[in-house]
């Protein structure tokens, strides 16, 4: 049988456009059977039968006059959100698979203050991790962080070169060689709770760029955010609360 491209078959499969079947599989939406399509441009056998995970829905979670925060679901980028709340700026970002609170801003006094507090490190930011490995005792580590770009993405390594970071890690429950963790993080560099998890060797699980194993998504979710007197949580999704 003839061999078509990933994104050629899935468009025709869900009668849409080549450019949305390529973001469905670039987002790591896409599967055959219980294998996730990595590569939009391989090539695949014409009778491919292709499975889509729905992205979940955005939900509220506060609203004033100066700031929007949301739960923001994994597989979407940040600025998407941020397209979709008219006249609302980002205070911060999650990375695509990361789930959990996102903070936009809608007055401009307000962004300023909110951001003098986020270099002073006066907002507390509160994260769930799935990690490999037993993490039988809490850990902190302080070592700076180094980020670079290419392509478009960026990528973190520990180095003596870069910029101060630090996270604070609590096990919560230890399941078959993984651990359900609490990470606490301060300064909040690109990428930091992946990279300082890396660093200690407990990966997060679903973080190949940072050396976990794959699964459906990134295992790690925003759960709660202290700031300026306000305190916003996103409940931890289904997929942390059963992941045994």
């Amino acid at each position: 049988m003839a061999n078509e491209k990933a994104y050629k078959l899935l468009a025709l499969q869900e009668g849409i456009s080549n450019s949305q079947a390529k973001s469905l599989i670039d987002r790591g939406l896409v599967y055959v059977g219980n294998k996730k399509v990595m590569i939009a441009r391989g090539e695949l056998d014409s009778r491919t039968i292709f499975r889509v995970e729905k992205i979940e829905k955005i939900k509220p979670i506060y609203e004033d006059d100066n700031l929007i925060v949301v739960d923001k679901p994994a597989f979407i980028n940040s600025d998407e959100i941020e397209r979709q709340f008219k006249g609302a700026q980002l205070l911060h970002r999650l990375d695509r698979e990361t789930s959990g609170v996102l903070m936009l801003v809608k007055d401009e006094d307000f962004r300023q203050k909110a951001i003098k507090e986020f270099k002073k490190d006066n907002v507390y930011k509160e994260y769930i991790a799935w990690v490999e490995g037993v993490m039988s005792e809490p850990i902190e580590v302080d070592k700076p962080i180094v980020t670079t770009r290419k392509n478009n993405k960026a990528h973190s390594n520990v180095s003596a070169k870069g910029k101060p970071a630090r996270t604070e890690f609590f096990p919560d429950i230890v399941s078959a060689k993984k651990t359900k963790v609490k990470c606490i993080i301060h300064q909040g560099r690109t990428h930091q709770i992946r990279t300082h998890l890396r660093y200690i060797e407990h990966p997060i699980i679903g973080d190949e760029a940072y050396g976990g194993r794959r699964a459906k998504r990134v295992m790690l979710h925003a759960y709660k955010v202290k700031l300026l007197g306000m305190e916003f949580v996103a409940p931890e999704p289904k997929i942390f609360v059963n992941f045994q």
